[in-house]
């Protein structure tokens, strides 16, 4: 019969469970941070203040402050988890058979995952530009820096021979990024939606990639 060591039954028996006061702290934390992510997309971030996020959480300011230090300390958290989830779904969508289709791959899963809450982008935007909070919005946003996944792809292209070794990876990321963030204009002043979207950066792909291609 086989048995655990003795050192192995300890240590299971020495992990902690989470207590009932630390678990209904994270429900809260959580609530607050669903109505404060509802009511900035609403409002935008000037016009959301701590008392309409508790009264729509269902309770007091002081419970909100009990969580969080003020209102940009809520928003930062919730962009940087915003931010951490479009990393991911734009990572499990960057692949295909050469750098066009993974690369329109990933963008197009970016312009759904952002269409849905298209207003807290824009909220984004305008406070990554304030003098207060412009530093804080812009560090949450570079910690998981979506220029990394399109670099990657880009290297796997010059590594197939498909792009030149010649090719600025570093300056084409940029110029990527820059060309999907920018579409968005289109999305919050003209009414684009994905198709329309999907359709400008696959242009914009094709147009930037074709300096790069390898003779």
């Amino acid at each position: 019969m086989n048995h655990l060591p003795l050192r192995s039954l300890t240590g299971i028996a020495n992990v902690r469970r989470p207590t009932q006061r630390a678990l209904a702290k994270q429900r809260t934390r959580e609530k607050i941070l669903a109505s404060a992510k509802s009511l900035f997309t609403e409002k935008g971030y000037e016009g959301a203040t701590i008392r309409d996020i508790a009264s729509a959480a269902g309770m007091s300011t002081g419970a909100v402050f009990a969580s969080f230090t003020d209102k940009s300390d809520l928003f930062n958290e919730i962009i940087g988890a915003d931010r951490e989830s479009l990393f991911e779904a734009m990572r499990a969508e960057a692949v295909g058979a050469n750098a066009e289709e993974a690369l329109k791959a990933m963008f197009d899963a970016g312009y759904r995952f952002t269409l849905a809450d298209l207003p807290l982008l824009q909220a984004t935007m305008s406070v990554s530009w304030s003098p207060d909070l412009g530093a804080q919005v812009r560090g949450r946003l570079n910690r998981r820096p979506i220029t990394e996944l399109i670099a990657e792809v880009l290297t796997s292209s010059i590594e197939r021979g498909e792009l030149s070794r010649d090719t600025d990876v570093g300056l084409i990321s940029q110029m990527l990024w820059d060309c999907y963030l920018a579409n968005f204009r289109h999305a919050a002043f003209e009414g684009w939606g994905l198709s329309e979207l999907r359709a400008q950066l696959g242009k914009q792909i094709q147009v930037i990639l074709a300096g790069a291609r390898a003779g």
